[in-house]
């Protein structure tokens, strides 16, 4: 075997090995990744060079994988357009020279990009093998094999080698410590992982692995309903089928294609890093791009592929600059301009899957300046109106509405009063009020609700959104004279001081209202606005279900039967000689509690420590009250 040339790699960091192996990859199973990448490369070129006729084209190109056990050794091989000693002594000694850039500036013509080139990717090697060795035929007429050979030191030998066909060898003598990488298995796992896309058939023992299709490289007409409902159940199995998916196709300023998936998020969505997958030139490269997508769009799934997003120098973590940013708006842009289409086109399929995809546009709207215009006629809302034809929006047994729909079917009066319930069991009594009285109410009914509602005001200055139990106005009230006891109190100023009485506490407001409807309650728990949005953004903040606050307002209303009764058998209570209650007061008194928990109980104001209580009291009160029935 004749020997070219023995020397020392031309670096410019004095030990670069360690770096590679501790600094650079964050994973060793990249190697991979990086000598496929460079294999589907030199295919690339070999076809560029082709066409310009410089070599001739041969076979269709693949990279193949070997296995020797008892070598050691995991060999990856390609027929691309190979190497002569002087490519090798130029892309592989010399790290800092890069190949692609100089065989792009010479075969402009090609519109596919270069995936990588030999020269850092390559020594990616070292973090796995103690040796590699590489055998490589040019494919350019008499050429003749070379074989480099490198232990992990700066030094390397190049020699004649042999090779029948042109294309190149990659041999890897694997270290002690990695010999998990001649299981066929996980190299399946990795040819799967990281190359499953690739155009360029990766195969195993000649069994090709790879899908080697990209749907996100097809024209959207190309593809079906269920060609995106096959991708997203390959990318992501058992997650049911996505709401909504979003096609991204540009090449200017930046080349982007990619596929994004509103999934039916069924347990918490990762906010933070993620679910998209990122690829450069169909290889991946990180399933956290939470650099290029804004982060309300982060738990959505799929795929975006772009070569001109900068990657480190190990393609596991991305740069952050002006072009991110930049992509990241394109991204967001093209999601509400999908959203549109849909709610123009399909509102009642729109209105189906609202309650999916609200969380990423309301919290989009609150988070973008931008994205919140482009959805703002988009953002949808439950409602008590009955569906119609365009608006309110039938989907199952519900309504939705837009505020502008909302405001569409006001009275004069209430043009700036937006009327909403955030849970239609705890605030069944007020919101029965409103709806008797012929009233429309908005259901804000999620989680983060709690903040869009403020902010949604915020936005709408001339806006003033009122939960229906904040307090009722005068539509809701019978206008009717009381009568007044020997002392000049209407039974009004009676009923209030028996309920501050009986609770004893200053933080309770009492108010006393005859309401309308059969159906009003007896007492009721009123919220003011303000107040509790306060105590809605504390919950919030301290992650936990909000509670009733210790300031609120208790409503008696003064027509009920009960409330009635209760003014009776106070008025009638005898007063006892030692200034202590008289049983009908102290009847009167704990009927007064019950009612005050009752109201409690309704608003889910009760915690499950005073449950016990309640019920205790509950039965005493049944007992004394029957008691009376049977004297």
């Amino acid at each position: 075997m004749t020997v070219l040339e023995q020397g020392q790699i031309q670096i410019h960091t004095e030990n670069i090995f360690p770096i590679i192996k501790k600094a650079v990859y964050s994973g060793h199973e990249v190697f991979l990744r990086e000598l496929v990448s460079n294999g589907v490369d030199a295919i690339s070129k070999r076809r560029m060079a082709a066409m310009a006729g410089d070599c001739n084209e041969g076979e269709e190109g693949k990279i193949q994988i070997r296995i020797d056990r008892e070598a050691k050794t995991l060999t990856i091989s390609d027929n691309g357009i190979g190497m002569t000693a002087d490519e090798v002594k130029r892309y592989i000694n010399q790290v800092a020279f890069s190949s692609a850039e100089e065989f792009l500036e010479k075969y402009k013509r090609e519109d596919d990009a270069i995936i990588g080139h030999f020269g850092l990717g390559f020594y990616s090697s070292f973090m796995v093998a103690a040796k590699v060795e590489l055998v490589s035929l040019s494919a350019r007429a008499g050429a003749e094999a070379v074989l480099w050979s490198c232990d992990g030191s700066p030094n390397f030998s190049l020699e004649s080698g042999e090779r029948a066909e042109p294309g190149t060898d990659v041999i890897l003598h694997l270290q002690e410590e990695e010999l998990e990488y001649i299981e066929p298995a996980r190299i399946r796992s990795l040819i799967t992982t990281y190359c499953d896309f690739l155009p360029v058939a990766v195969q195993l023992e000649g069994e090709t692995v790879n899908k080697r299709e990209a749907p996100w490289r097809k024209n959207p007409r190309e593809l079906s309903d269920d060609d995106y409902i096959a991708l997203y159940r390959y990318l992501y199995p058992f997650q049911g089928d996505p709401l909504l998916w979003v096609h991204l196709n540009t090449d200017y300023p930046y080349t982007l294609q990619g596929i994004l998936y509103f999934p039916r998020i069924t347990g918490r969505a990762d906010w933070e890093k993620g679910e998209i997958r990122l690829y450069c030139n169909q290889v991946f490269v990180s399933d956290s791009i939470k650099e290029v997508v804004p982060r309300y769009l982060l738990p959505l799934r799929g795929v975006i592929d772009s070569p001109d997003i900068p990657l480190n120098v190990s393609r596991s973590a991305l740069q952050t600059d002006r072009r991110v940013r930049s992509i990241g708006g394109f991204v967001a842009k093209k999601v509400g301009d999908r959203l549109k289409e849909l709610h123009r086109d399909e509102p009642a399929r729109y209105a189906e899957i609202w309650e999916g995809i609200a969380p990423f546009i309301k919290i989009g709207a609150m988070e973008d300046e931008k994205f919140a215009d482009q959805v703002a006629e988009l953002i949808l809302f439950g409602t008590t109106a009955a569906a119609a034809d365009t608006d309110p929006i039938a989907a199952g047994d519900k309504a939705y509405t837009t505020l502008t729909g909302y405001r569409s079917r006001l009275g004069e009066k209430d043009q700036k009063r937006i009327l909403y319930c955030t849970d239609e069991a705890s605030q069944a009594g007020p919101l029965a009020l409103w709806q008797g009285e012929g009233s429309e109410v908005l259901l804000a009914d999620t989680l983060i609700d709690a903040q869009f509602i403020p902010w949604l005001e915020a936005r709408h200055e001339e806006l003033s959104f009122r939960r229906v139990d904040a307090e009722l106005d005068d539509s809701l009230r019978e206008q009717e004279s009381e009568l007044v006891d020997a002392e000049g109190k209407d039974s009004s100023e009676q009923l209030r001081e028996l309920f501050k009485t009986a609770l004893g506490d200053e933080r309770i407001t009492i108010q006393v209202q005859a309401l309308k409807g059969e159906n009003a309650p007896a007492a009721l728990i009123l919220l003011p606005e303000q107040m509790r949005r306060l105590n809605d953004m504390g919950a919030l903040m301290e992650q936990r279900l909000p509670g009733l606050p210790d300031h609120h307002v208790l409503l008696v209303n003064r027509r009920h039967p009960l409330v009635e009764g209760l003014l009776k058998l106070a008025a009638g209570s005898v007063i006892t000689a030692a200034g202590g209650a008289s049983p009908s007061q102290q009847l009167a008194s704990d009927l007064s509690r019950h009612l005050h928990d009752m109201a409690r109980l309704a608003v889910g104001g009760l915690e499950p420590n005073q449950l016990a209580g309640f019920q205790q009291r509950s039965a005493e009160l049944m007992g004394r009250l029957m008691e009376r029935g049977l004297v």
